[in-house]
């Protein structure tokens, strides 16, 4: 089963989502929205850009006075700018589109 998306008032009367995996871990909670057609388009929004969203990176390298975790890589990025995935491993993030079954037009009447 895939996961899912709730839609529900928070306490002060304001529409969220969250986005749920199928053993019912809750993966995002979204931000406050004043009706139902915006939280719809956001939610739109985060299925059309989720498989495709880059990943930024906003930790701090170690620094000397923190112990370095025993299995940490052997070289550290000084920065955390932006990571584009490389082409060959895109595929291992992103979720099959579903296919819309749509009506066909034919040129014969």
């Amino acid at each position: 089963m895939a996961g899912k998306f709730e839609v529900y008032l928070d306490s002060d009367s304001l529409f969220r989502f969250r986005l749920k995996a199928a053993d019912g871990t809750v993966m995002a909670v979204s931000g406050a929205f004043e009706d139902k057609s915006a939280v719809a388009a956001a939610i739109a929004a985060v299925r059309e850009c989720a498989g495709t969203g880059l990943v930024t990176d906003l930790c701090q390298p170690p620094s000397a006075a923190q112990p370095a975790a025993a299995a940490a890589p052997a070289k550290v990025q000084p920065n955390c700018d932006d990571q584009r995935v490389p082409a060959s491993r895109v595929h291992s993030f992103t979720a099959p589109r579903r296919q819309v079954a749509s009506a066909r037009l034919t040129g014969a009447a």
